[in-house]
C-alpha cells in the first residue's frame, strides 16, 4: 500500500511457462522495492504455482526464487502422472477390457464382441473421472514439488493471496485465500451463506483447482470435512476447473466493485503468447482444442477492454498491463496510442511531465513525447539488454503444459518479464519512482 492506496498484482495462467514468466515479474518488482508494497496477489493456473510459493516464503525471497526456478527445470508433473499407480491401474483396466473383447472373438459370443466392446468403452467414458482421477495425481505432484503439505492457513497475512478457479456449479469464480474460500453465489445466493473451513485446505489442491484444464483434468470437488455446516454438503456441489475459464488474467477480482480484493492500483502480468495463426487441424481433438483457444482469446480480449481500458477511464485507477507476446519496442508506441485515445490518467501524464500543449495535439508533438518517455523509462538501457527477436520467439513459443523447462527457456521468460515489468511500471505507474508520491 502507498498513501492508503491498495496495490494489486495479478498473475495469469499458462502452466509452467506462466510460472517462469511471473518469476521475472516478482524479481523485478522486488529489485525495484515495490513488491513489499503489494496488498493482494490474484493468481490463475500456472500463476498460482509461483504466487502461492512466494506468499508462503516471502521472508526469504532469494530462496523462494531459486527453489521455484530449480523446480520448473527439474520437476516434471507429466512424468509424475505417467508413472503413478493410478495411471498404471488405468492402463491395466483398459488393457484388460481390450483383452476381454479380443477373447470374445474366439468364443461362441463372437457375434456380440463389437457390442460388448462398445458397451465397455461407454462405461469407461462415463466413469473416466472415477477410473482415472488425474487431478488427484497432479495435486500430489504439486504438493511434493512445491508445497510440502502446506495449508491455506500457512500463507502469510500479507500480501493476501487470492487463488482463482471457475465453479461449474454456479458459473462464478471460486477463490481460495487464507481467510476464506467461496464464491459470491454461495455467499449471497442462499437463505444463509454457504461457508467453508479453509484453514486446513491443502494449497496444492487449491492450485490444482486453479489449473484444472477442462477436457484434460478431473474437476476438483470440496470434501465434506471443509464445510462449516456439514448439511450444506448435500445442498451445493462445487465443481472447480481452471480459473482462466472465467478470468484468464486474474484481474477481475481486483477491479470488480464490491470485491473484497478490490485494489486502487493494478499490475497485471500476462503470460499469454498471443494467438498464433496458420494452425493445422488434422483431427477432431485438434480442432476442438483450437476452438477452445479461440474462445479463450476472445474472452481475454473482452476482459482487457472491460477490466483495463474501460476501467482506467471510468474509475481513474492506474493499471499497468503487459503480455509475454509483446516486444519491448511496442510499449512506448502503445502508451502513445492510449494517450491519443484518452485512456491515460492525468496524474500519470503529470508525473511524466508531458507539456499540456503536447497532450492536446499528440501527433504534432510525437517526437517530443517519445523523447520524454524514453528518458523517463530508461528505455534505451533496458532495450540494450533485452531479448533478441530469436530469443523472444523461443520464449513466447514455450508450451503451457506442466513438463519441465530447459534452464535457457526459463531464463528467457524471466528476463523478458523483468524488462516488460520495468518499462510498463515506469510508463503507467510512474509515481512508484517519484518518491512514491501518489
Amino acid at each position: 500500500m502507498i498513501n492508503n492506496k491498495k496495490i494489486g498484482l495479478s498473475l495469469s495462467g499458462g502452466g509452467y511457462r506462466a510460472a517462469a514468466f511471473h518469476l521475472g515479474t516478482l524479481k523485478k518488482m522486488n529489485d525495484l522495492g515495490i513488491l513489499d508494497d503489494v496488498d493482494v496477489i490474484s493468481t490463475i493456473s500456472g500463476g498460482s504455482i509461483t504466487g502461492a510459493a512466494y506468499v508462503l516464503n516471502k521472508k526469504n525471497y532469494n530462496d523462494f526464487h531459486n527453489r521455484i526456478k530449480d523446480g520448473l527445470a527439474k520437476k516434471n508433473v507429466v512424468t509424475f502422472v505417467l508413472t503413478s499407480l493410478i495411471f498404471l491401474r488405468t492402463i491395466l483396466v483398459v488393457l484388460g477390457l481390450l483383452f476381454f473383447a479380443v477373447y470374445l472373438t474366439f468364443t461362441e459370443y463372437a457375434p456380440y464382441s463389437y457390442l460388448v466392446v462398445m458397451i465397455l468403452f461407454i462405461i469407461i467414458f462415463k466413469f473416466q473421472f472415477v477410473i482415472f482421477p488425474v487431478s488427484k495425481v497432479i495435486e500430489k505432484a504439486y504438493d511434493k514439488f512445491f508445497f510440502k503439505g502446506m495449508k491455506l492457513d500457512d500463507l502469510q497475512e500479507s500480501p493476501i493471496l487470492a487463488i482463482g478457479s471457475s465453479n461449474l456449479h454456479t458459473g462464478r469464480p471460486f477463490t481460495f485465500s487464507k481467510n476464506k474460500m467461496s464464491d459470491s453465489d454461495y455467499a449471497f445466493g442462499y437463505t444463509k451463506p454457504i461457508l467453508f473451513k479453509q484453514e486446513q485446505f491443502p494449497i496444492a489442491r487449491a492450485v490444482m483447482a486453479s489449473s484444472c484444464v477442462p477436457f484434460a483434468f478431473t474437476p476438483v470437488k470440496i470434501d465434506q470435512q471443509f464445510y462449516k455446516d456439514i448439511n450444506d454438503y448435500n445442498l451445493v456441489e462445487p465443481m472447480l476447473v481452471d480459473g482462466g475459464v472465467y478470468d484468464n488474467q486474474g484481474i477481475q477480482k481486483l477491479t470488480q466493485s464490491g470485491s473484497s480484493y478490490l485494489c486502487d492500483i493494478i499490475i497485471t502480468s500476462d503470460a499469454g503468447g498471443n494467438f498464433k495463426k496458420n494452425e493445422i487441424y488434422p483431427n477432431t481433438i485438434k480442432l476442438l482444442m483450437r476452438t477452445v483457444d479461440l474462445f479463450m482469446y476472445r474472452i481475454k480480449a473482452f476482459q482487457m477492454q472491460q477490466n483495463i481500458y474501460k476501467n482506467t477511464t471510468t474509475t481513474g485507477k492506474p493499471i499497468a498491463y503487459y503480455s509475454l507476446g509483446w516486444k519491448l519496442e511496442g510499449l512506448i508506441p502503445g502508451f502513445f496510442d492510449n494517450l491519443k485515445k484518452g485512456t491515460i490518467l492525468q496524474d500519470v501524464l503529470n508525473a511524466h511531465k508531458l507539456d499540456a500543449l503536447w497532450i492536446s495535439n499528440p501527433d504534432q508533438y510525437k517526437p517530443q513525447i517519445f523523447e520524454q518517455l524514453i528518458k523517463n523509462t530508461g528505455y534505451e538501457a533496458i532495450k540494450s539488454k533485452g531479448l533478441t527477436d530469436d530469443e523472444w520467439e523461443i520464449a513466447r513459443n514455450v508450451g503451457t503444459n506442466l513438463t519441465s523447462l530447459s534452464v535457457k527457456k526459463i531464463d528467457l521468460l524471466i528476463r523478458h518479464a523483468e524488462d516488460l515489468t520495468e518499462i510498463q511500471l515506469r510508463l503507467y505507474c510512474p509515481f512508484f519512482f517519484v518518491k512514491k508520491s501518489l
